[in-house]
């Protein structure tokens, strides 16, 4: 690992020292810094166009370049008149040109056609971003497959999100957390297609105006929305082969003037995708050798709508409507050799031919106000409700054999399994300038109430019939109240900010059922008030040098369905069931973070997770096991992870390695200790080649060392090489991209667990590699009108526009 880790930043290290850097400032006529102005660097022997900068939030700009010669700069902000430099020379040593001063543009000003090029990936001190749009073999993707994609992210095999080593993630959509976990939050990323997505955002170390949940930090799934003025829109499609086909198409709609902004999308998405699974089991007295194979057909429709309404210069009301609908077919059919151990002897054979159907239809309505002067002030308040009603119908037929392959019996089992989860919340966020830098609060009210009744019964020829042992209600209620204050300020090179949030949370879960001893009804409380600080220093007094430390403490919460005391039949020798005693888990992350002329960023970080969850297999009836979760008492975790993006002339790069150490220690009784450690990482890498008559053509690639899965399963490595090749066509208005995914075939995984004298080993593949192919065709005005009669600028009314009337984090 020290070798491979060596290598990278040799190869980094290596071309910087090939290109040095051009930087300068633009600033207004009050001497700030321009945010987000398109700075051009063209050469001056022949005035053509060299690169494309944007200004960062203190209207910095740099280019890394590596050809001598005399240049000049232009600049072009909406709302301002463009600016140049003077002619300079550039003979390989950095160059800092001189401030440039904008002016505001005449209010006679025509239509500005905005076009510019996101690069794949922003890498800043405070989060890393993935800019989709911009990948080709992103295409044919949903936001899962995306996230497998990110730089420092691993999904498992359960697909559940972690974050360098860390598994808290805490998913946000468009700035607002969501509420789901585990499987239902696989399920409704899995929906979400790449077409529909702008950006992932990765947040390691959120402020305290962010939700305290995430120990791993955040990611921000931004959904697109036009921001254009008049009435323009897109219309895509897309064909993915495998194993088996799938598509995609979806249509994209905005209209604007300049009091209101119509916006809506519609996406339909048809999948059908195999895995296989393989689990070898040596217990106490037995050994199960299973093989299964998996089929899921899915059709989901999603939409969003929406509409701004610029009250007034200063006041904007918003509402929002989303909900995505998704029916998924499963078939899972397994073959179980059972062995006994002594005499060492096959003994039976069991096939598991489980079918099930799943509904799950999630809606979502938001309220939006914000307020915004130019003296600095700010409010934005924000309603949320949501509903989630998910219904699962299995069938699972379990057929015994002799040894010679002959039946012997049969038991036959229907699961029903409606569910019902409804969210609501209220939540606003002030800010205002203060003593110099900025003050924010804000405050949150949510409540959340989840209903499950689970039902199984035996079935015997045509007639089923429940049984009461293994049925329940289950209802859980959740209660958050919070309330954060934040401040940061900018001294001369150092750049300070300090925030506190307090939650208080209140639960109450409720399962009813019988048990032999009779019925059961438990009821479980838990009332707990928690202070999570955080704090940041960023020294910038040098900008091609800067320096940033960060604190943050966290929570997470267990989910919903891992506090439901009762079983949840895989097979006839395997169920899950959850755990009522099951406690939050908190996180105390300190990180350093270098960033080198605003490209090479190195990030260290060191957390210690008290209570961390972990998957726990545990033996029941001697030969028999159950899945349950635990709070393994402690988990240390140090991680390091270097970013670069590389720019030379046609040619873009981004490299990404993470590397991790991550100890596991917990005691749980006989047999029953957890001491693992691993150090482990994984590497990242994008190339893209812009060719000639607009092709461009990208290769990219993930490795993953070994790692430690759940807290006990130690799992091999594993990787992927994904190409593509994209082309401009329809006069730049249509793109067509051809992708494949995992050429190799290498993204399959496997592993081991040793834990209460069992033995666990077990692999696994899924339709990894996969032919893409989209089109995606943009219509109507893409001009952004400046013809603005008024005292406010165009620049202010696209702010409005970027926050939909509502703000962020909470």
């Amino acid at each position: 690992m020290k070798q491979f880790i060596t290598m990278i930043l040799m190869l980094m290290l290596s071309a910087l020292t090939q290109a040095q850097t051009i930087v300068g400032t633009i600033n207004d006529e009050s001497k700030k810094g321009v945010v987000g102005a398109s700075v051009s660097l063209y050469k001056a022997k022949d005035s053509t166009i060299f690169k494309i900068a944007v200004t960062n939030n203190q209207g910095k700009y740099s280019f890394n370049i590596a050809a001598n010669g005399k240049y000049f700069v232009t600049i072009t902000s909406v709302g301002f008149a463009k600016g140049n430099s003077t002619v300079f020379e550039f003979n390989g040593t950095t160059v800092e040109v001189p401030a440039i001063g904008l002016k505001k543009a005449s209010k006679n000003l025509g239509e500005v056609t905005v076009s510019s090029k996101k690069p794949m990936f922003e890498v800043r001190a405070d989060k890393t971003i993935f800019n989709v749009e911009a990948s080709i073999n992103a295409v044919g993707s949903d936001a899962l497959d995306l996230l497998r994609k990110s730089p420092g992210v691993m999904v498992d095999k359960d697909d559940n999100v972690s974050l360098s080593g860390k598994n808290g993630v805490q998913i946000y959509i468009d700035g607002r957390p969501s509420p789901l976990a585990g499987k239902e939050l696989a399920d409704y990323l899995k929906s979400i297609q790449s077409s529909n997505i702008e950006a992932i955002e990765l947040i390691i170390n959120p402020s305290a105006k962010y939700d305290a949940a995430g120990n791993a930090g955040i990611i921000n799934i931004r959904l697109k929305k036009n921001k254009a003025f008049g009435t323009n829109g897109s219309v895509n499609a897309g064909y993915a082969v495998g194993v088996y086909s799938k598509y995609n198409a979806g249509i994209n709609l905005n209209n604007r003037n300049k009091k209101i902004n119509l916006f809506g999308n519609y996406n339909y998405n048809n999948n059908n995708n195999t895995s296989t699974i393989d689990i070898y089991r040596y217990i106490t007295d037995s050994i199960f050798d299973s093989k299964g194979i998996m089929n899921n057909k899915s059709e989901t429709h999603s939409f969003k709508t929406g509409l701004d309404f610029y009250a007034t210069s200063k006041s904007t009301f918003g509402i929002i409507v989303n909900g995505t609908y998704t029916n998924n077919d499963m078939s899972n059919c397994s073959l179980t050799d059972i062995f006994i151990k002594s005499p060492y002897a096959k003994f039976r054979s069991l096939i598991a031919d489980n079918s099930s159907n799943m509904n799950n239809n999630n809606t979502n309505v938001n309220g939006n106000y914000r307020f915004v002067d130019t003296s600095g002030h700010e409010l934005n308040i924000d309603m949320n409700y949501g509903n989630f009603k998910n219904k699962n119908e299995q069938q699972q037929p379990n057929a015994y054999f002799d040894v010679f392959g002959m039946p012997l019996f049969n038991r036959n089992y229907q699961m029903i399994a409606p569910s019902n989860i409804d969210i609501a919340n209220i939540k606003a966020d002030y800010e205002q300038r203060f003593l110099g830098g900025k003050l924010e609060a804000g405050i949150k009210f949510s409540h959340v109430k989840t209903e499950n009744d689970f039902k199984r019964y035996d079935v015997i020829g045509a007639t089923k019939t429940v049984d009461p042992y293994r049925s329940n209600n289950f209802t859980y209620i959740e209660k958050i109240n919070a309330a954060y204050l934040n401040f940061n300020k900018q001294y001369k090179g150092l750049q300070v900010q300090v925030g506190f949030r307090v939650e208080n949370t209140n639960t109450k879960g409720r399962s009813r059922g019988i048990q032999t001893s009779g019925a059961v009804d438990t009821t479980f409380t838990r009332d707990y008030t928690n202070l999570f600080p955080s704090a940041a220093i960023t020294i910038n007094k040098n900008p091609l040098s800067q320096w940033s430390f960060a604190y943050s403490r966290r929570i997470d919460r267990p989910a919903y369905q891992d506090l439901n005391p009762f079983e949840f039949k895989l097979d006839e020798y395997q169920y899950k069931k959850g755990n009522t005693n099951l406690t939050p888990q908190y996180t105390n992350s300190f990180g350093v973070t270098h960033t080198y002329k605003y490209l090479l960023t190195t990030q260290l970080n060191y957390s210690k997770v008290t209570d961390v969850f972990a998957q726990i297999i545990e033996r029941t009836e001697v030969s028999k096991s159950f899945m349950t979760k635990k709070n393994l008492a402690i988990q240390d975790i140090i991680s390091l992870n270097i970013s670069y993006p590389l720019q030379k002339g046609i040619y873009n790069a981004y490299f990404n390695v993470n590397g991790y150490y991550s100890h596991y220690k917990a005691d749980f009784g006989v047999n029953k200790v957890v001491n693992l450690d691993v150090t482990a990482g994984n590497f990242y890498m994008q190339h893209s080649v812009r060719l000639k008559k607009g092709y461009t053509a990208e290769l990219s690639s993930w490795f993953s060392t070994p790692s430690i899965w759940e807290g006990t399963f130690k799992n091999k490595s594993m990787g992927f090489v994904d190409i593509g090749i994209s082309k401009l066509i329809m006069q730049g208005k249509g793109n067509i991209k051809l992708a494949m995914s995992d050429i190799f075939k290498t993204m399959s995984w496997s592993g081991t667990s040793n834990y209460d004298n069992q033995y666990l080993k077990a692999s696994g593949t899924y339709e990894s590699q996969q032919v893409k192919l989209n089109f995606m065709y943009r219509f109507g005005k893409n001009t952004v009108k400046a013809a603005r009669q008024r005292q406010t600028g165009v620049e202010d009314e696209s702010k409005r526009v970027k926050s939909g009337g509502g703000g962020f984090g909470g």
